[in-house]
Protein backbone atom coordinates (compact mmCIF):
# COMPACT_ATOMS: atom_id res chain seq x y z
CA UNK A 1 0.00 0.00 0.00
CA UNK A 2 1.15 3.56 -0.12
CA UNK A 3 2.31 5.59 2.88
CA UNK A 4 1.60 9.11 2.32
CA UNK A 5 4.67 11.83 3.46
CA UNK A 6 2.17 13.40 6.17
CA UNK A 7 2.16 9.29 7.69
CA UNK A 8 5.39 8.65 8.33
CA UNK A 9 5.75 12.67 9.85
CA UNK A 10 2.54 11.78 12.16
CA UNK A 11 4.17 8.79 13.16
CA UNK A 12 7.63 9.88 13.77
CA UNK A 13 6.00 12.89 15.98
CA UNK A 14 4.35 10.03 17.55
CA UNK A 15 7.91 8.08 18.77
CA UNK A 16 10.70 10.36 17.43
CA UNK A 17 12.07 7.04 15.33
CA UNK A 18 13.38 8.17 12.03
CA UNK A 19 11.80 8.67 8.52
CA UNK A 20 12.58 5.34 7.14
CA UNK A 21 11.74 3.65 10.11
CA UNK A 22 8.14 4.90 10.51
CA UNK A 23 7.81 4.29 6.48
CA UNK A 24 8.89 1.06 7.08
CA UNK A 25 6.75 0.53 10.25
CA UNK A 26 3.45 1.82 8.41
CA UNK A 27 4.29 -0.16 5.73
CA UNK A 28 4.42 -3.06 7.86
CA UNK A 29 1.09 -2.61 9.60
CA UNK A 30 -0.80 -1.52 6.30
CA UNK A 31 -1.55 1.52 7.82
CA UNK A 32 -2.29 0.85 11.27
CA UNK A 33 -0.48 3.49 13.72
CA UNK A 34 -0.88 1.48 16.73
CA UNK A 35 0.34 -1.43 15.80
CA UNK A 36 2.94 0.56 13.79
CA UNK A 37 4.33 2.06 17.11
CA UNK A 38 4.54 -1.40 17.90
CA UNK A 39 7.07 -2.30 15.41
CA UNK A 40 9.23 0.75 16.35
CA UNK A 41 9.15 -0.23 19.96
CA UNK A 42 9.96 -4.09 19.09
CA UNK A 43 12.69 -2.70 17.02
CA UNK A 44 14.12 -1.11 19.77
CA UNK A 45 14.03 -4.26 21.94
CA UNK A 46 15.99 -6.13 19.47
CA UNK A 47 18.53 -3.62 19.20
CA UNK A 48 19.16 -3.65 23.09
CA UNK A 49 19.07 -7.35 23.49
CA UNK A 50 22.10 -7.58 20.35
CA UNK A 51 24.35 -4.41 22.10
CA UNK A 52 23.28 -5.51 25.76
CA UNK A 53 27.36 -5.82 25.77
CA UNK A 54 28.37 -2.78 24.90
CA UNK A 55 30.34 -0.43 26.92
CA UNK A 56 28.02 2.88 27.54
CA UNK A 57 30.90 5.45 28.68
CA UNK A 58 29.37 8.22 26.78
CA UNK A 59 26.25 10.39 27.10
CA UNK A 60 24.90 12.88 29.72
CA UNK A 61 25.10 13.62 33.49
CA UNK A 62 22.18 15.96 34.41
CA UNK A 63 21.63 17.27 38.20
CA UNK A 64 18.35 19.13 39.50
CA UNK A 65 17.62 21.11 42.72
CA UNK A 66 14.32 21.64 43.44
CA UNK A 67 12.45 22.14 47.06
CA UNK A 68 14.93 20.63 48.99
CA UNK A 69 15.32 17.95 46.84
CA UNK A 70 18.22 17.22 44.25
CA UNK A 71 18.36 14.07 41.68
CA UNK A 72 21.20 13.23 39.14
CA UNK A 73 20.53 11.22 36.00
CA UNK A 74 22.91 9.75 34.00
CA UNK A 75 22.09 8.38 30.77
CA UNK A 76 24.44 6.67 28.76
CA UNK A 77 25.20 5.44 25.25
CA UNK A 78 28.14 4.15 23.07
CA UNK A 79 29.63 7.11 20.97
CA UNK A 80 30.19 10.88 21.43
CA UNK A 81 28.12 11.49 17.90
CA UNK A 82 24.50 10.21 19.48
CA UNK A 83 25.67 11.76 22.85
CA UNK A 84 25.41 15.21 21.36
CA UNK A 85 22.23 14.26 19.31
CA UNK A 86 19.19 16.62 20.47
CA UNK A 87 16.99 13.58 20.78
CA UNK A 88 19.67 12.46 23.00
CA UNK A 89 19.84 15.16 25.11
CA UNK A 90 15.95 15.97 24.72
CA UNK A 91 14.94 12.39 26.43
CA UNK A 92 17.83 12.92 28.57
CA UNK A 93 16.48 16.03 30.10
CA UNK A 94 12.99 14.86 30.30
CA UNK A 95 14.06 11.66 32.16
CA UNK A 96 15.86 13.78 34.91
CA UNK A 97 12.43 16.28 34.87
CA UNK A 98 10.87 13.02 35.94
CA UNK A 99 13.15 12.13 38.12
CA UNK A 100 12.51 15.66 40.30
CA UNK A 101 9.08 15.42 39.99
CA UNK A 102 8.62 11.99 40.94
CA UNK A 103 11.79 11.49 43.51
CA UNK A 104 11.23 7.80 42.85
CA UNK A 105 13.65 5.98 45.59
CA UNK A 106 16.03 4.39 42.77
CA UNK A 107 16.60 3.43 39.49
CA UNK A 108 14.51 0.50 39.30
CA UNK A 109 11.35 3.33 40.19
CA UNK A 110 12.67 5.56 37.91
CA UNK A 111 12.41 3.31 35.29
CA UNK A 112 8.85 3.33 35.51
CA UNK A 113 7.92 6.44 35.83
CA UNK A 114 6.39 8.48 33.37
CA UNK A 115 7.89 10.91 31.09
CA UNK A 116 5.30 14.42 30.08
CA UNK A 117 4.70 12.44 26.96
CA UNK A 118 3.23 9.75 28.68
CA UNK A 119 6.38 7.40 27.95
CA UNK A 120 7.89 5.17 30.90
CA UNK A 121 11.43 5.60 31.33
CA UNK A 122 12.57 2.44 30.04
CA UNK A 123 10.26 2.22 26.72
CA UNK A 124 11.58 5.74 25.92
CA UNK A 125 15.00 4.47 26.17
CA UNK A 126 14.49 1.40 24.49
CA UNK A 127 13.00 3.23 21.40
CA UNK A 128 15.84 5.65 21.35
CA UNK A 129 17.84 2.51 21.43
CA UNK A 130 16.07 1.73 18.11
CA UNK A 131 16.47 4.72 16.74
CA UNK A 132 19.86 5.14 16.78
CA UNK A 133 21.31 1.74 16.60
CA UNK A 134 22.96 1.97 19.75
CA UNK A 135 22.56 0.59 23.17
CA UNK A 136 21.63 3.33 25.86
CA UNK A 137 20.70 2.91 29.48
CA UNK A 138 19.97 5.13 32.72
CA UNK A 139 23.57 4.77 33.97
CA UNK A 140 22.95 6.23 37.38
CA UNK A 141 20.51 7.67 39.22
CA UNK A 142 20.85 9.32 43.00
CA UNK A 143 18.43 11.48 45.26
CA UNK A 144 18.90 13.75 48.45
CA UNK A 145 17.09 15.92 50.69
CA UNK A 146 18.60 18.69 52.70
CA UNK A 147 17.81 21.92 54.21
CA UNK A 148 20.10 23.51 51.35
CA UNK A 149 21.69 22.03 48.56
CA UNK A 150 24.45 22.84 45.73
CA UNK A 151 24.80 21.00 42.74
CA UNK A 152 27.81 20.83 39.93
CA UNK A 153 27.82 19.71 36.19
CA UNK A 154 30.76 19.25 34.43
CA UNK A 155 30.55 21.68 31.54
CA UNK A 156 33.37 20.28 29.37
CA UNK A 157 32.82 16.43 29.13
CA UNK A 158 28.85 16.39 30.49
CA UNK A 159 29.39 12.95 32.01
CA UNK A 160 30.00 13.91 35.44
CA UNK A 161 27.69 15.44 37.97
CA UNK A 162 27.51 15.82 41.75
CA UNK A 163 24.80 17.56 44.78
CA UNK A 164 25.79 18.00 48.19
CA UNK A 165 23.11 18.78 50.83
CA UNK A 166 24.34 20.93 53.89
CA UNK A 167 22.10 21.35 56.82
CA UNK A 168 21.95 25.18 56.27
CA UNK A 169 22.24 27.87 53.61
CA UNK A 170 25.53 28.25 52.87
CA UNK A 171 27.45 30.77 50.40
CA UNK A 172 26.86 29.99 46.95
CA UNK A 173 30.45 30.09 45.97
CA UNK A 174 31.91 27.76 48.89
CA UNK A 175 28.85 25.34 48.32
CA UNK A 176 29.05 24.96 44.85
CA UNK A 177 33.53 24.56 45.43
CA UNK A 178 32.11 22.05 47.70
CA UNK A 179 30.18 19.95 45.48
CA UNK A 180 33.09 20.45 42.56
CA UNK A 181 35.46 18.98 45.07
CA UNK A 182 33.16 16.05 45.42
CA UNK A 183 32.94 15.52 41.67
CA UNK A 184 36.76 15.86 40.49
CA UNK A 185 37.96 13.82 44.10
CA UNK A 186 35.07 10.95 44.76
CA UNK A 187 35.14 10.90 48.54
CA UNK A 188 34.03 7.72 49.95
CA UNK A 189 31.90 9.72 52.60
CA UNK A 190 31.57 12.40 54.68
CA UNK A 191 33.84 11.84 57.05
CA UNK A 192 35.29 8.97 59.38
CA UNK A 193 32.50 8.21 61.10
CA UNK A 194 30.47 7.37 57.95
CA UNK A 195 32.47 5.18 56.10
CA UNK A 196 31.04 1.46 56.39
CA UNK A 197 33.24 -0.87 58.61
CA UNK A 198 33.32 -3.48 55.63
CA UNK A 199 35.41 -0.79 54.23
CA UNK A 200 37.64 0.06 56.71
CA UNK A 201 37.98 -3.75 57.29
CA UNK A 202 38.88 -4.07 53.71
CA UNK A 203 41.17 -1.24 53.50
CA UNK A 204 43.09 -2.65 57.19
CA UNK A 205 43.31 -6.20 55.06
CA UNK A 206 45.01 -4.60 52.29
CA UNK A 207 47.49 -2.54 54.73
CA UNK A 208 48.62 -5.47 56.38
CA UNK A 209 49.21 -7.68 53.07
CA UNK A 210 50.71 -4.32 51.33
CA UNK A 211 53.01 -3.92 54.56
CA UNK A 212 53.97 -7.54 54.92
CA UNK A 213 55.08 -7.42 51.30
CA UNK A 214 56.74 -4.74 51.56
CA UNK A 215 58.95 -5.41 54.67
CA UNK A 216 59.57 -9.05 53.14
CA UNK A 217 60.80 -7.54 49.77
CA UNK A 218 62.80 -4.96 51.64
CA UNK A 219 64.75 -7.88 53.20
CA UNK A 220 65.52 -9.74 49.58
CA UNK A 221 66.95 -7.09 48.07
CA UNK A 222 69.09 -6.65 51.17
CA UNK A 223 70.73 -10.19 50.67
CA UNK A 224 70.53 -9.14 46.81
CA UNK A 225 72.87 -6.19 46.97
CA UNK A 226 74.94 -7.95 49.59
CA UNK A 227 75.39 -10.51 46.44
CA UNK A 228 76.09 -8.22 44.47
CA UNK A 229 72.82 -8.87 42.48
CA UNK A 230 70.64 -5.47 41.06
CA UNK A 231 67.15 -6.19 42.18
CA UNK A 232 65.47 -4.36 39.53
CA UNK A 233 67.19 -6.86 37.36
CA UNK A 234 65.68 -9.95 38.83
CA UNK A 235 61.99 -8.33 40.41
CA UNK A 236 60.01 -11.01 38.34
CA UNK A 237 60.91 -13.75 36.50
CA UNK A 238 60.36 -12.70 33.25
CA UNK A 239 62.95 -10.15 33.95
CA UNK A 240 65.14 -12.66 34.90
CA UNK A 241 64.87 -14.44 31.91
CA UNK A 242 64.90 -11.32 29.89
CA UNK A 243 68.08 -9.53 32.05
CA UNK A 244 69.72 -13.12 31.42
CA UNK A 245 69.56 -13.47 27.30
CA UNK A 246 70.82 -10.01 27.19
CA UNK A 247 73.88 -10.29 29.23
CA UNK A 248 72.95 -8.19 32.23
CA UNK A 249 73.32 -11.10 34.86
CA UNK A 250 74.59 -14.49 34.21
CA UNK A 251 73.14 -17.95 34.28
CA UNK A 252 74.85 -18.37 37.84
CA UNK A 253 73.07 -15.10 39.43
CA UNK A 254 70.12 -15.88 37.88
CA UNK A 255 70.09 -19.13 39.74
CA UNK A 256 71.58 -17.27 42.73
CA UNK A 257 68.86 -14.41 42.88
CA UNK A 258 66.28 -17.24 42.66
CA UNK A 259 67.65 -18.95 45.72
CA UNK A 260 67.66 -16.11 47.76
CA UNK A 261 64.36 -14.87 46.78
CA UNK A 262 63.13 -18.17 48.14
CA UNK A 263 64.87 -19.11 51.25
CA UNK A 264 65.59 -15.31 52.53
CA UNK A 265 61.72 -14.20 51.65
CA UNK A 266 60.16 -17.76 53.53
CA UNK A 267 62.49 -16.68 56.40
CA UNK A 268 61.39 -13.40 56.81
CA UNK A 269 57.98 -14.48 55.90
CA UNK A 270 57.94 -16.50 58.99
CA UNK A 271 59.26 -14.37 61.75
CA UNK A 272 57.36 -11.12 61.46
CA UNK A 273 56.39 -8.76 63.62
CA UNK A 274 52.54 -8.52 63.68
CA UNK A 275 52.09 -5.62 66.15
CA UNK A 276 54.46 -3.55 63.94
CA UNK A 277 52.82 -4.26 61.25
CA UNK A 278 49.38 -3.61 62.32
CA UNK A 279 50.24 -0.14 63.87
CA UNK A 280 52.07 0.65 60.21
CA UNK A 281 48.55 -0.86 58.69
CA UNK A 282 46.25 1.47 61.34
CA UNK A 283 48.52 4.59 60.06
CA UNK A 284 48.07 3.86 56.29
CA UNK A 285 44.20 3.41 56.90
CA UNK A 286 44.16 7.02 58.55
CA UNK A 287 46.02 8.48 55.52
CA UNK A 288 43.02 6.59 53.44
CA UNK A 289 40.56 8.14 55.71
CA UNK A 290 42.08 11.75 54.93
CA UNK A 291 42.34 11.13 51.37
CA UNK A 292 38.80 9.89 50.99
CA UNK A 293 36.65 11.44 52.82
CA UNK A 294 35.04 14.15 52.11
CA UNK A 295 35.45 17.01 55.33
CA UNK A 296 39.52 16.04 55.20
CA UNK A 297 40.04 16.17 51.71
CA UNK A 298 41.92 19.17 50.61
CA UNK A 299 39.96 21.92 49.40
CA UNK A 300 40.87 21.55 45.39
CA UNK A 301 39.54 24.77 44.72
CA UNK A 302 41.72 26.85 47.09
CA UNK A 303 45.23 25.55 48.16
CA UNK A 304 44.80 21.72 48.01
CA UNK A 305 45.81 21.55 51.05
CA UNK A 306 43.21 22.90 53.85
CA UNK A 307 40.52 20.57 54.49
CA UNK A 308 37.04 21.02 53.16
CA UNK A 309 35.88 21.25 56.64
CA UNK A 310 37.71 24.44 57.88
CA UNK A 311 36.69 25.83 54.57
CA UNK A 312 33.12 25.16 55.58
CA UNK A 313 33.81 26.41 58.98
CA UNK A 314 35.05 29.65 57.81
CA UNK A 315 32.45 30.42 55.76
CA UNK A 316 30.25 29.45 58.48
CA UNK A 317 30.77 27.81 61.85
CA UNK A 318 27.56 26.31 62.15
CA UNK A 319 26.93 25.21 58.42
CA UNK A 320 28.15 21.32 57.59
CA UNK A 321 27.59 18.46 54.94
CA UNK A 322 24.63 16.38 55.80
CA UNK A 323 25.03 14.21 52.17
CA UNK A 324 26.41 14.10 48.79
CA UNK A 325 25.96 12.04 45.70
CA UNK A 326 28.09 11.47 42.63
CA UNK A 327 27.60 9.81 38.77
CA UNK A 328 30.06 9.32 37.03
CA UNK A 329 29.69 7.60 33.06
CA UNK A 330 33.27 6.75 33.54
CA UNK A 331 33.49 5.05 36.63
Amino acid sequence: MEIKAAEVMKLRKMTGAGMMDCKKALVESEGDFERAKEIIKEKGKLVAAKRADRETTEGAVIAKVRDGKAILVGLGCETDFVAKNADFQALAEAIAEAAIVNFPADKEALMACALADGRTVEAAVTELTGQTGEKHVVAGYEAIEAPFISAYMHVITGKLAAVVGFNKELDAQVAKGVAMQVASMNPVAVSAANVEQSVLDAEFKTAVEKTKDELVQKEINAALNKAGINPAHVDTEDHIESNQSKGWITAEQAAQAREIIKTVGEAKAANLNMQMIENIAKGRVQKFLKENTLEEQGYQMGDGKTPVKDVIKAADAEAKVLVFKRVSLAD
